[in-house]
């Protein structure tokens, strides 16, 4: 197939028709998907961005939300990312792209606003509003769409994916996924940007919720749209030291007031520590240490991923100045806040009581000590754990090979390992963490990651990957063997 760009492609900001096909084609009529995806978040938008360019592809992303929004839960006033506005769908593959952050910020007319703001890192609601920009004129994303099974056909050797409307009624605008029922996606490649989900511990679980007129027990995620009920609390508590408990502290603190804050945050971790952001230290999010990460033994991975922990569950330095300059400043003016911090902790249990509140069961590690703390609201910013594949690819699911502790196998260039019988490409974009390392699902990463899965799809590999990313060699590399030369001086 032909890979060159497309010379008619709209100006950005201008939505596409999606293409159908005639309406009574059969799912046999109809010519296979060169790559379909499943998921619309970041990850799978980059894929489809990237692809874009290329005219002959035929690739479709199938996501069952109905429209895109990025952790809706914590886009609170002010917070921005973590990562460089380079850091786009497209930019750090193709910095000529029409999907770019600067494009969209072309296409709003705020191009020399943001010139002279000299801002790097943009605002979380902006990043936002720009992936969904791109998501409603990307004429491949198809929203409302859910993805039931994929399963390989050994006959016709393709994929085939069971797609339907995610809910009654949707399915309107005259695509190729209009209709009730489900339908069969065939198509040469898949790849699974499934995403991840809110992680509360088990032994919390039954208290989670939100009763009318009961304590709130909320995740992270689900922050702002409890903001209101948790700020009525008569005392709020927020477990997790990650970025999205130190947000979630930040915003409760300068919203209630002065000498009554009544705050907790608890964390096991043995500090409420920075995120190492040194620029050396940032070279563990290049393609040169996922290489490396991946090169290695899984027991050494496993490792290093429990280890390095500040590099991607620590809080951002700004974020810490403005808690500490908040507290400062109360302490200046009121007194010493209302508010504890402590690290160390883990919560064992959680408990409604018959009066409303919540009893938290508290050890502390280093002390050997434990005590109870009565609360009226508590938010659990407890992470994420990435979807599992094996609901979605059923009797395909064992044809994945896996690693001694149970994982998907994943090659270097983002392909699921998989049995003789089974010739087509799987890949996963997001997910990989146990075998590419912590800058798995760091925007920064995102589209090489997609640049590098469609080099194995298109024709003629478009995009040029660079061959060296990072000042630091990971490792040592074993030297050639130099050629017999009885002239050569022995070598000290």
């Amino acid at each position: 197939m032909t890979t060159a760009p497309r010379p008619d492609a709209p100006p950005p900001g201008t939505p596409r028709p999606r293409p159908a096909p005639p309406a009574h084609a059969s799912v046999a009529d109809r010519p296979p998907l060169d790559l379909a995806g499943v998921g619309a978040g970041p990850a799978g938008l980059s894929l489809a961005a990237l692809a874009d360019s290329h005219r002959a592809l035929r690739a479709a992303w199938f996501e069952q939300r109905p429209a895109f929004r990025w952790h809706p839960g914590l886009l609170i006033e002010g917070t921005t990312l973590q990562v460089p506005f380079l850091a786009d769908l497209v930019t750090l593959a193709d910095p000529t792209s029409p999907w770019s952050y600067l494009a969209y910020l072309r296409a709003q007319g705020r191009l020399f606003p943001f010139y002279f703001a000299e801002t790097f890192h943009i605002e979380r609601t902006d990043y936002d509003a720009y992936c969904r920009w791109a998501a409603d004129r990307l004429a491949s994303v198809r929203f409302g769409r859910r993805v039931e099974s994929v399963s390989w056909d050994h006959d016709r050797e393709l994929f085939t994916l069971a797609v339907r409307p995610a809910a009654a009624g949707e399915g309107a605008g005259g695509d190729a996924d209009s209709g009730a029922g489900a339908r069969e996606v065939r198509a040469r490649a898949v790849a699974l940007s499934l995403g991840s989900s809110p992680h509360v511990p088990e032994h919390l679980r039954p208290a989670l919720g939100a009763p009318a007129g009961g304590a709130p027990v909320v995740h992270s995620a689900d922050y702002l749209r409890h903001r209101e009920q948790l700020l009525a609390a008569g005392h709020v508590t927020v477990v997790g030291s990650g970025q999205s408990g130190a947000e979630v502290f930040l915003d409760l603190l300068r919203r209630r007031p002065a000498g009554a804050e009544r705050l907790h945050w608890l964390t096991r971790s043995p500090a409420f520590a920075p995120m190492e952001y040194s620029k050396l230290g940032l070279e563990h999010f290049t393609p040169d240490y996922t290489r490396y990460f991946h090169a290695l033994p899984e027991t050494t991975r496993d490792a290093l991923t429990a280890r390095q922990w500040q590099l991607h569950k620590a809080v951002d330095h700004d974020t810490l100045a403005a808690i500490h300059g908040e507290l400062l400043g109360r302490a200046q003016r009121s007194g010493w806040p209302d508010a504890v911090m402590t690290p160390g902790v883990a919560v064992r249990a959680l408990e409604r009581r018959g009066d409303g509140a919540l009893d938290l069961h508290l050890a502390h590690a280093e002390q050997r000590t434990t005590a109870a703390l009565t609360t009226g609201a508590v938010v659990l910013a407890t992470g994420y754990r990435d979807a599992p594949l094996e609901p979605l690819l059923g009797d395909l699911a064992a044809a994945v090979r896996r690693d001694a502790a149970g994982r998907p196998l994943v090659t270097e260039d983002y392909r699921l390992e998989l049995e003789e019988g089974v010739t087509g490409r799987l890949f996963v974009a997001g997910g990989e963490r146990h075998t590419h390392g912590v800058g798995t699902p760091d925007l920064g990463l995102m589209a090489h990651r997609s640049a590098t899965i469609l080099n194995q799809v298109v024709d003629g590999r478009p995009y040029p990957l660079p061959e060296r990313t990072a000042f630091t060699t990971f490792g040592l590399r074993s030297a050639p063997a130099a050629p017999a030369d009885a002239s050569a001086p022995p070598v000290a």
